[in-house]
């Protein structure tokens, strides 16, 4: 019985390990970001979602996300980093749940973080509730 659990066990590692082979960190219009830390040249607040293009809340998310890009540009950076394409950029944010979603402040600064499905209205509420205004 313990072998069959310790087989089934390796067999989970070695998928988790096959789907988490990294590439690069992308970024939703397609550019390449270098770190996690990485922002626009303006001095501006930054949401970074790290989920999957795969993930069902993640997709759900998405058009939220480009809708937010569109309307608070210049005033926000929205960015998305698929990390079962890049699991380096998981680790290096201690990602545990995708989605999840990272408010930065316009200093680079972490402000606060959220994990799970996020939507418009509850994205905008986070940043009036750090005091930052869009």
């Amino acid at each position: 019985m313990r072998r069959g659990f310790r087989l089934v066990g390796f067999a989970l590692a070695m998928v988790a390990a096959a789907v988490l082979e990294g590439c690069d960190v992308t970024r939703a219009e397609g550019q390449v970001a270098s770190s996690p830390q990485q922002a626009t040249s303006q001095k501006i607040p930054r949401l970074v979602d790290l989920g999957a293009g795969k993930c069902i809340p993640c997709k759900a998310m998405a058009p939220i996300l480009e809708a937010l890009k569109v309307e608070y540009a210049g005033r926000m950076d929205v960015q998305f980093i698929d990390v079962w394409k890049d699991p380096a950029a998981g680790k290096a944010h201690g990602i545990q749940i995708i989605p999840t979603q990272i408010f930065y402040g316009a200093d680079g600064k972490e402000l606060a973080r959220h994990q799970g499905f996020m939507d418009r209205d509850a994205i905008l509420a986070q940043w009036k509730a750090l005091g930052v205004r869009l």
